[in-house]
């Protein structure tokens, strides 16, 4: 479906593509569709004089839009793959992600640079960390340039002819999941893949041309764009977007479930059809979606190894009256099966071809307890990994627990404790030393905590780690009842 965007931004070249809110709502046109073709071509153009080609790999830190779009069709377009990077995951995680997708070229915009550089002590109060991207490969800036940003990437740049598009499959984009700083874990999307998840999507949404989407993830963007839609970025703030979404009567509205939550509490009224996904989403929230003026309120069970896998409509999911939580139908191509465990297996055209530096496996393994019923329809009844997922984020223990075991700390454990409607707080409970000073294990705490980006913990407990077993292991499950015991409502660290 690349292929099909590219070419068919050419077609009525003059018509938006992206468009973004003011400050009051009100809607603008941040590049049209021939301007975004354009801005593809010539990245593709300054990559390929830089070498980039069939199987290169491509750093992107490029803040979600017009841009990072473009970036990614110019490296479809040369065949390599991109290595998204997180500036959330921190900086330690994320030196240890790059040391193994090896890129040959970061590309990064103004505000990933300054995060890493001027910025970064304001970048810090809004859980942002990104070590200095020079250590990571060689740098370009994409859009505009700031004080201290490498050079600009060439979009005027030429090496003879540009390639024409490359066919066949290969990988495509690297997406880092769960893993250690000493042992990262990578979903490798191939173009196949990619193109077979976004048919889902497209055949799933239907986007009528002319008539716009509002959404911000790559997987709203390209279906929407190749179906002639123009894609609307949220805004940003609840507000806003209520404004926005007002002025805009949107066809069909992709938003996470704590965004959803945010604006219905501002008053947000709906148009179309409403999506939701990245966190569970119950029956209320849908229910409350409806009665917000939606035609139709969806929640769509999807994975970053396979997008999207079910789906399943307010009515259809407020009439279940039976155990566990039920999320649809599979979609077309998804086959499932559990495990001896009860784990949920997935297999499909959509689904990832492997881990980074592993052999591809056909089916991928959900870390979800769950069961398909005699109807055909997939029903949820908890997660099996130690994942945490707030506000639609997924923060994985094993990657930052190892930084808080500091000078006083005996065990330091990340915990999820539930926040109301399938949403987390994170907690970390430590237990310091025998006759360690709680205040001086709490300062050498302050500079791990720092450092963690997106998974800095609401909050943290002192308390003794419960242990369970033989071999008196920390009980997770334990240590979250704990932390809900002892956790004041609303509390941070």
């Amino acid at each position: 479906m690349l292929d099909e965007l590219a070419r068919a931004l050419r077609n009525a070249p003059e018509r938006p593509a992206v468009l973004r809110a003011g400050v009051n709502g009100g809607v603008r046109t941040a590049l049209t569709r021939g301007e975004l073709a354009d801005l593809a071509d010539g990245y593709a153009g300054a990559l390929h004089a830089r070498g980039i080609g069939v199987g290169g790999t491509v750093g992107v830190a490029v803040r979600p839009g017009p841009r990072a779009l473009a970036v990614l069709l110019a490296v479809h377009r040369l065949g390599a793959r991109g290595a998204v990077l997180d500036p959330g995951a921190g900086p330690d995680v994320l030196r240890a992600r790059l040391a193994l997708a090896r890129p040959g070229i970061v590309l990064a915009d103004a505000a990933a640079q300054a995060v890493a550089g001027w910025a970064r002590p304001l970048a810090r109060r809004a859980h942002l960390a990104l070590p200095d991207l020079a250590e990571l490969g060689p740098v370009a800036t994409v859009g505009p340039r700031l004080p201290g940003c490498a050079a600009a990437l060439d979009t005027g740049a030429r090496s003879g002819v540009l390639p024409g598009p490359v066919d066949g499959d290969g990988d495509a984009a690297i997406v880092f999941t769960s893993g250690t700083t000493s042992r990262p874990r990578a979903v490798v999307h191939t173009r196949a893949s990619l193109a077979a998840g976004m048919r889902t999507v497209a055949g799933l949404v239907r986007p009528a041309p002319g008539v716009p989407v509002l959404g911000g993830t790559f997987f709203v963007l390209v279906p929407s764009l190749a179906c002639g839609a123009p894609v609307a970025l949220p805004a940003r703030s609840p507000r806003a977007l209520v404004r926005q979404l007002r002025r805009l009567a949107p066809q069909a509205t992709y938003l996470t479930p704590p965004q959803l939550r945010r604006v219905l509490a501002e008053g947000a009224s709906f148009t179309g059809r409403v999506w939701t996904g990245s966190a569970p989403a119950s029956a209320e929230l849908l229910s409350r979606v409806r009665r917000a003026g939606a035609d139709e309120a969806w929640g769509v069970y999807a994975l970053t190894e396979l997008f999207p896998a079910a789906a399943v409509e307010q009515a259809e999911k407020a009439a279940y009256e039976g155990e566990g939580d039920l999320v649809g139908a599979p979609l077309p191509g998804v086959r499932t099966r559990t495990d001896e465990a009860g784990q949920l297996l997935l297999a499909g055209p959509g689904a990832r071809d492997r881990y980074l530096g592993e052999a591809p496996q056909e089916w991928v393994a959900t870390g979800d307890r769950g069961r398909v019923g005699a109807d055909g329809r997939l029903v949820l009844e908890g997660r099996l990994k130690d994942m945490v997922l707030r506000d639609a984020e997924n923060i994985y223990p094993g990657l930052y627990e190892p930084a808080l075991h500091v000078p006083g700390v005996e065990l330091a454990l990340l915990v999820g404790v539930p926040a109301g409607d399938g949403d987390e707080r994170l907690v970390a409970v430590v237990q310091p030393v025998a006759g360690a000073d709680a205040g001086e294990v709490r300062a050498a705490l302050a500079g791990p905590l720092a450092r963690m980006g997106a998974a800095r913990p609401d909050a943290v407990v002192l308390a003794d780690v419960p242990l369970a077993g033989r071999s008196r292991k920390p009980d997770r499950a334990a240590a979250a009842r704990l932390a809900a015991a002892r956790l004041p409502p609303g509390a941070r660290c």
